[in-house]
Order: structure tokens, then sequence, then C-alpha cells
């Protein structure tokens, strides 16, 4: 049986990355939040950054 998680790297970017947080209000407290905790990434684009990938669709 197939697992529910297939995650997608663009599709994260789109809804967790950092612009999707700054466009909201909520999202802008998200970050601040997370900026007080010391988290290193404080979004999945500093993910990305960190390991210097670029999100990829392939078609297989």
């Amino acid at each position: 049986m197939k697992r529910t998680y297939q995650p997608k790297k663009l599709k994260g970017l789109r809804k967790f990355g950092y612009r999707a947080r700054s466009s909201s209000h909520s999202g802008l407290n998200v970050l601040k939040r997370r900026r007080l905790k010391g988290r290193e990434n404080l979004t999945l684009s500093d993910v990305f950054r960190k390991i210097g990938k670029k999100p990829r669709n392939r078609v297989r």
C-alpha cells in the first residue's frame, strides 16, 4: 500500500516557504515566533538554501 504523504518540493515551498509566510499576518507571526525561539531554519526555503539545491519537478 502506498503511504499517504508523498512530499513535493515545489508545493512545499509555495505553501511553507518564506514568501508564503511573509504574505499573511499569521505567517509573519510564525516567523516571529521561530526567530524568538532561535530556530536555525525559519522556513522550508532556508533548508533548500543551505543544501544549495533548487527544487525541481522531474518527469519520470
